[in-house]
């Protein structure tokens, strides 16, 4: 009785426990969360062993007051069919074996008063244990039913952890590859390159530059060349046209 009492304060006490006042006074809810659902797999293994055993001792008791029942029915007969048997005896004049009859009625009924005593005796005790084992059977309902509810939390709550570290790491990672701060690597590189762009830039605009200085160069020099060649050719005329004059003259 003291093993069921204590099973069932244990019980009650889990049972009424307030899983997030608990959680909000631990410094580490998961570890908390672990460790309750360890203490309450443990609990209810325990509950369940204590259950089992408190059912069997009902039910070998509850198996004894029905033997106690029937035997006090059965010394019961015993008792009638020896008084009904004396009182033949009797009525045919046989006083003495009618006396041994009703000497075994009288030992039959003892017997049955007896049994009967036993079973009246015990069946305040099987009713009261029967009402303990079913109080038991709910108590380790709800104890199941508190760890799956532990188990969810727990689950629930190493998951948000995970997301809040895998946050916290992508912005340690975002803030150390911070394109708008002007000390970080990614902007120095950056400014090397368009540093580099720049040259690139000028040198290209600087070999333009001098293209463009050779082929005004060639055109002015074939502006000149042309020029000479048509004064070649004037001056081929007109020396063609003196020489006609100068023929012409002699002719004369």
């Amino acid at each position: 009785m003291a093993q069921k009492q204590s099973i069932l304060g244990r019980i009650s006490q889990l049972t009424r426990a307030n899983i997030n006042s608990l959680l909000d006074k631990a410094e580490d809810p998961q570890k908390m969360l672990d460790q309750l659902v360890r203490d309450y797999t443990s609990s209810i293994a325990e509950a369940e062993d204590a259950v089992a055993q408190t059912i069997g001792n009902l039910r070998l008791a509850e198996s004894d007051h029905a033997e106690d029942v029937a035997a006090a029915k059965e010394w019961g007969g015993k008792a009638l069919a020896a008084s009904q048997r004396a009182d033949v005896l009797r009525s045919s004049g046989q006083s003495g074996e009618a006396d041994r009859f009703d000497q075994l009625a009288k030992l039959a009924l003892t017997k049955q008063i007896s049994f009967e005593g036993e079973a009246k005796q015990a069946a305040p005790m099987i009713a009261s244990q029967g009402e303990t084992v079913e109080k038991l059977k709910t108590g380790l309902v709800q104890m199941r039913v508190k760890l799956d509810e532990l188990k969810v939390k727990r689950d629930q709550l190493v998951a948000r952890a995970k997301t809040a570290e895998a946050q916290a790491k992508v912005a340690d990672a975002v803030k150390s590859i911070d394109v708008l701060d002007p000390t970080s690597e990614l902007s120095r590189f950056e400014e090397k390159v368009r540093r580099d762009e720049a040259l690139v830039a000028g040198h290209a605009e600087l070999a333009s530059a001098s293209l463009d200085s050779q082929f005004a160069e060639l055109e002015a020099d074939g502006d000149t060349l042309e020029v000479e060649a048509r004064l070649a050719e004037l001056k081929a005329l007109q020396t063609g046209a003196q020489q006609a004059v100068e023929g012409e003259g002699s002719a004369r």
